[in-house]
């Protein structure tokens, strides 16, 4: 018979900036399967480096595993089809306590972003259903929005939350016709997401991010 014991762990996660009463944003991403968010947060270096009171949080999925063999790179992931519902219950734990820890730090009216990439983004659609503050913006890159959450949570987070949805045209796991069917169900959900595509295939996109960040 399968039974589970609730743990203590130790958790990953980079930050770019320092928390400070002078910080006025701060985005939380989260990265794709396979990932680590060490590489990950590397992508919004130049938001931090242009501006002194912004900061980045990039938590881990708190899977790791060999990509290939035995050996070598590692990557991680937010949970797999197996005990799903406890690995899903796990993430969101964490990533409550890491919101907690944060914005004690900042400023009562700091402006939150919340990214998800590829399997991040159900990662933060579950999260932030169950979550102690609501974000300024949320933004599902790559990904949709998760399925499972109940429709009257789904509606509580999405109606009147400035919503942004980004794809790659040339995507290999998502195509603009399933984003645009995205949209639609989210529309139903009671959101107004605006879609927004580059030339690219599965991945961030440096411009796309500066328009994102500097029309906040």
């Amino acid at each position: 018979m399968e039974r589970h014991l609730t743990v203590a762990r130790t958790a990953r996660y980079q930050q770019l900036g320092e928390l400070s009463a002078a910080t006025q944003r701060v985005w939380f991403v989260c990265h794709g399967y396979g990932q680590l968010a060490a590489y990950f947060i590397r992508h919004f270096a130049f938001l931090a480096e242009a501006d002194p009171h912004i900061v980045i949080i990039a938590p881990e999925g708190l899977s790791r595993f060999y990509l290939s063999g035995n050996g070598g790179r590692v990557g991680a992931s937010w949970m797999t089809s197996d005990d799903r519902q406890h690995e899903i219950a796990d993430h969101i734990g964490f990533l409550n306590q890491l919101a907690e820890k944060v914005l004690a730090e900042c400023p009562s009216d700091v402006q939150i972003t919340v990214l998800g990439f590829s399997q991040g983004t159900a990662t933060v659609g579950r999260w932030l259903a169950q979550a102690s503050f609501r974000p300024a913006h949320l933004i599902l890159w790559a990904g949709s929005f998760p399925p499972d959450i109940a429709p009257e949570a789904a509606q509580q987070l999405l109606q009147g939350l400035p919503l942004t949805l980004v794809i790659g045209t040339e995507d290999e796991y998502i195509s603009v016709a399933q984003s645009e069917q995205q949209q639609a169900r989210l529309q139903q959900l009671g959101a107004t997401p605006r879609l927004l595509t580059f030339t690219g295939p599965h991945t961030l996109n440096r411009e796309l991010l500066a328009q994102l960040a500097y029309a906040e």
